[in-house]
């Protein structure tokens, strides 16, 4: 029998849940921001327990900060603004949601927020609608309004490129979830706009000699036009001597392979698979924690699943329909 674990207010425009799955987090058209928690250890129920106001524009995409920082969560709203909210206590009062930090912006409007955690410090990378690309680092581990910009790209390969005039309708942020002594922090970025050369995703990677950031692959093919990209995920990885990252265009969810550098510190990419089944475009992808399965949703309202055998070959695991 199904079982509702969670209502929602009515005009619920986004959510997100923390990296625990204990806390869901959910913005609405009246900028209203609610908590959801569980009602007890290891319950599936889910209460409200705490709401507040966050702009006068609809809230548009919420992302929980990394748990070693605290229970907080980043805010984009449909005006274009960029803010952190976190759970405090002041003095001898219960916990309240205050406002931690508003990020500066000029007209364009922030279109997806990630936060990767590296063995130095956290870093949030921020893709605004002009096709710019801004990657702040935390200066201060206790405090979240401490945040530095640490750099400002566009997502091109050759550094010559710029375009001034980029309109962007979506773009699309995912961190390398994989952190190391001898790991460089590193993330793929895409655009659904209308420059060609900002839309394919690209992989960066920060150079730690040289302290910039470097594009080190670009997950497309001449055949591809340069696609619009509506979503990339990059997939966890437990042993494998190569990193599979999926991104979603108009012609299916490529899956790719990315090796060792060559001497130019370019990623050697392999297109492994183009899997087709949704009608439409793909909104969301979710690996599992082993990076061998993908959940992926779109337009056509269907959430399907998919995994590859022992030898290699991707397929359509399964496929669910949505119950009212």
């Amino acid at each position: 029998m199904e079982k509702s674990i969670v209502t929602l207010d009515k005009g619920t425009t986004c959510s997100s849940w923390n990296y625990c799955g204990q806390r869901m987090a959910a913005g609405s058209t009246n900028g209203m921001i609610a908590i959801h928690d569980s009602t007890e250890p290891g319950s599936s129920s889910f209460s409200c327990t705490s709401r507040f106001k966050v702009s006068d524009a609809r809230v548009v995409k919420l992302v929980w900060v990394p748990p070693e920082y605290g229970d907080a969560v980043a805010c984009v709203c449909a005006d274009g603004t960029l803010s952190l909210w976190e759970e405090l206590m002041e003095d001898t009062g219960p916990l309240q949601w205050k406002m931690c930090k508003l990020f500066e912006s000029n007209s364009s409007q922030v279109l997806d927020v990630q936060f990767g955690v590296s063995l130095r410090c956290l870093k949030m990378v921020a893709a605004y609608s002009d096709g710019h690309v801004k990657i702040y680092e935390l200066m201060d581990p206790m405090k979240l309004n401490h945040w530095q910009l640490q750099a400002e790209l566009q997502n091109v390969i050759y550094s010559v490129s710029t375009f001034a005039k980029a309109s962007c309708i979506s773009a699309s942020i995912s961190w390398n979830p994989q952190t190391g002594e001898s790991q460089n922090p590193s993330f793929a970025l895409g655009f659904n706009s209308d420059t060609p050369q900002l839309n394919s995703a690209k992989v960066w990677e920060f150079d730690q000699d040289h302290q910039r950031w470097l594009p080190v692959a670009e997950l497309t093919l001449p055949e591809d036009n340069q696609d619009q990209v509506y979503s990339v995920n990059w997939a966890p990885n437990i042993g494998r001597p190569y990193e599979i990252i999926a991104v979603a265009t108009h012609k299916g969810i490529a899956i790719w392979q990315l090796r060792n550098p060559n001497h130019e510190r370019r990623l050697s990419i392999e297109k492994v698979a183009l899997l087709s089944g949704h009608e439409g475009a793909v909104w969301e992808m979710e690996w599992d924690m082993s990076g061998m399965t993908l959940a992926t949703t779109g337009s056509d309202g269907l959430l399907r699943l998919w995994q590859s055998n022992l030898n290699g070959v991707w397929h359509e695991q399964a496929a669910f329909e949505p119950t009212f």
